[in-house]
């Protein structure tokens, strides 16, 4: 399993927008049959800060992933409105080999 991880800055005021356009992703995402988790994380502390959670079975799966319509549209939609790049962290599930 690889996990990534995605910090997201929007800037003020547009945070609806963002919202709208994630909506894409999100739901296209969780339909893809390598997408295991998806999560849409606000920051409690700053309202225009998220992160995204996402488990994929394989590296294959997420590059698939960012093939699809629904992602290219997503990043289309939301890069005119963040404050900053995107940055992403990864990980590979280690324990869940043994579950």
């Amino acid at each position: 399993m690889l996990i990534q991880m995605v910090s997201i800055n929007v800037k003020k005021g547009h945070v609806p927008a963002f919202l709208e356009a994630f909506r894409i992703n999100y739901e296209g995402t969780r339909e893809e049959p390598g997408n295991l988790r998806f999560d849409v994380l606000r920051d409690p502390d700053d309202e225009n800060r998220f992160l995204i959670y996402e488990v994929f079975t394989s590296e294959a799966a997420l590059e698939e992933h960012r093939k699809t319509k629904h992602y290219q549209e997503c990043v289309r939609l939301i890069d005119p409105i963040l404050a900053g790049p995107r940055t992403k962290v990864f990980y590979t599930a280690m324990m869940a080999d043994f579950l």
